[in-house]
């Protein structure tokens, strides 16, 4: 989600090489990256991935998009096809077909084979920081369950979708798109892509039961591993950085408020006790979680893109899990309980404050 913003084409072309080189081949990606998203480099990420396809055989890379929400980001919907006008994006049919439409010709692709809603069209109360829900912030003219699903449904039909999923979903949602795709007898949502990591832990309760095989069968995919990078040790090292918490500061506080902060540096010091890298264990444990289908990362740089690939072959012991709970225990999912959350986010996504 750099490629565009931090990294060049070119750049972005070298790392996606490296990573295929090393085994990867399943690419996430949405229309409205590269973030912090700006008109002038919204849909480049997706541009990048689609160019560096074309030396590849399609069948052989797996792609995953994502439909942008209800936002003041009005310069979305004029990049779709057909293009909409300037307007704050929603999840009408209209518009996930457009957003369809204008993903498949930026990665230059006749299909995709994941498609998730990139967060919900109603109020959720627990989103990028927030962690309460408020009855006065609920909203009447959402889009329905039905009308989201039928689009979905109707592009999958179409072959221009191969499945659909969701992202930043609540248990709540996810068990009512799964009843409403039953009860239309349509593909039932494979995927929910949320935050999780050694500071954001929220989904344990709840989510993951219902995601099991037993339940609704439902494949987690990890965002947010690394804390945009505050998890990697980076920012503890008395090195300057530039990173994405220091060139754009209000773009995801949640990842570096000082309880994370303090929290990450217990992590960073327990990696260190056991002989690996702060990397090396934020992904190592993400991955270790039964629960966990995939991990998705990110890099700007190739060294720490190679850092991440490193971590594949990492065993996290019980002994290490038990310490990393006691950690836990003492700062319980910091991301959301310091309060701090994304401006735009904090009162009506819609109008952006």
């Amino acid at each position: 989600m750099t490629y565009g913003e931090q990294n060049s084409e070119k750049e972005a072309h070298e790392q996606l090489a490296c990573a295929w080189d090393h085994g990867v081949n399943c690419l996430d990606t949405a229309e409205m990256y590269a973030v912090p998203t700006r008109a002038e480099t919204q849909g480049l990420s997706e541009a990048y991935v689609g160019s560096w396809m074309r030396s590849r055989s399609r069948d052989s890379v797996i792609v995953f998009g994502k439909v942008t929400s209800t936002s003041p980001k009005t310069w979305i919907p004029p990049n779709r096809i057909p293009p909409q006008p300037p307007a704050p994006p929603r999840l009408t049919p209209d518009s996930i077909r457009a957003a369809v439409h204008g993903s498949l010709k930026r990665l230059q692709t006749d299909y995709i084979d994941l498609m998730e809603l990139h967060w919900p069209e109603r109020y959720v109360g627990t989103m990028f920081g927030a962690w309460e829900y408020k009855r006065s912030r609920e909203q009447t003219d959402v889009v329905s369950f039905e009308d989201q699903v039928g689009a979905l449904a109707r592009l999958i039909e179409e072959g221009k979708l191969r499945a659909w999923g969701l992202s930043n979903e609540t248990t709540y949602g996810l068990c009512q798109f799964h009843r409403t795709a039953v009860s239309m007898d349509v593909p039932l949502p494979a995927t929910v892509q949320n935050d999780f990591s050694l500071l954001d832990r929220s989904m344990e309760p709840e989510l993951a039961e219902a995601i099991t095989p037993r339940h609704l069968n439902i494949s987690f995919l990890v965002y947010g591993a690394l804390n945009g990078g505050l998890l990697s040790g980076k920012y503890f090292d008395g090195t300057p950085q530039e990173g994405r918490h220091c060139l754009w500061p209000d773009f995801q506080p949640r990842y570096h408020s000082d309880l994370s902060r303090r929290a990450a540096q217990q992590y960073d010091t327990l990696a260190k006790e056991y002989g690996l890298t702060p990397v090396e264990l934020a992904l190592g444990w993400t991955l270790s979680r039964e629960y966990v289908s995939s991990t998705i990362i990110g890099a700007t740089k190739m060294d720490q893109l190679r850092a991440c690939l490193a971590t594949v072959g990492v065993s996290i012991s019980d002994e290490l899990s038990t310490a990393v709970d006691e950690i836990h225990k003492v700062f319980p999912n910091p991301n959301k309980s310091a309060g701090v959350i994304s401006p735009g986010f904090i009162k009506d996504v819609r109008k952006g404050v």
